[in-house]
């Protein structure tokens, strides 16, 4: 990957566009345990030779990375997080 010119955060942040994507409860009120862009992601990590990166590690990776803000709007942590956008 770096001899490629390619460093793992740009690789991860071009997932979401750059900028952490907000979960809309509104529309989606269901916990996931993925997103189209965490298959994306793993296929992508897999190509570059990771491996035990399937869909759902990769969701929780984005989560605790701060990719996704997945804080329901009742939580204390959401209009923190949010902000953060």
């Amino acid at each position: 990957m770096q001899k490629a010119g390619r460093s793992l955060d740009s690789v991860l942040w071009s997932f979401v566009g750059g900028v952490p994507l907000q979960h809309d409860w509104k529309k989606d009120p269901a916990i996931h345990a993925s997103t189209p862009e965490a298959v994306l992601m793993s296929k992508e990590l897999k190509k570059l030779g990771f491996r035990f990166v399937g869909p759902t590690t990769c969701y929780a990776l984005m989560q605790a990375t701060g990719l996704v803000n997945d804080h329901h709007p009742s939580c204390f942590r959401f209009a923190e997080v949010a902000r953060l956008r």
